[in-house]
């Protein structure tokens, strides 16, 4: 049999539109993860998560980021934002640790 007279089968059919992709609810399972990494280490994933995330406005700040997609909206913002978790979070250690201390003791 000759594949000569097959051609047209295997065209694109203009006239039928893209198949929609399935919503992948990736981001949900990030953000679970982030939950959990956060409940088991308590006030360090903070501190650390907010320590990254300074580090990075910043930069994008000094490369001209004036406006962010995050609801604050302005990086000066988030900025303090993120500043005050920092800040809460590395006062917490402490307490977390005395916590977990005369649980486990």
């Amino acid at each position: 049999m000759s594949a000569a007279g097959f051609g047209h089968l295997n065209q694109r059919d203009e006239s039928v539109a893209d198949p929609v992709a399935p919503f992948d609810p990736l981001r949900l399972c990030v953000f679970a993860t982030i939950a959990v990494i956060a409940a088991v280490t308590g006030p360090f994933a903070v501190a650390v998560f907010a320590g990254v995330a300074i580090a990075g406005y910043m930069r994008a700040r000094r490369a001209g980021l004036l406006r962010s997609r995050c609801k604050l909206g302005d990086t000066r913002l988030v900025l303090a934002y993120l500043c005050v978790l920092e800040v809460l979070a590395l006062a917490a250690i402490p307490l977390w640790v005395m916590l977990w201390m005369r649980l486990l003791g």
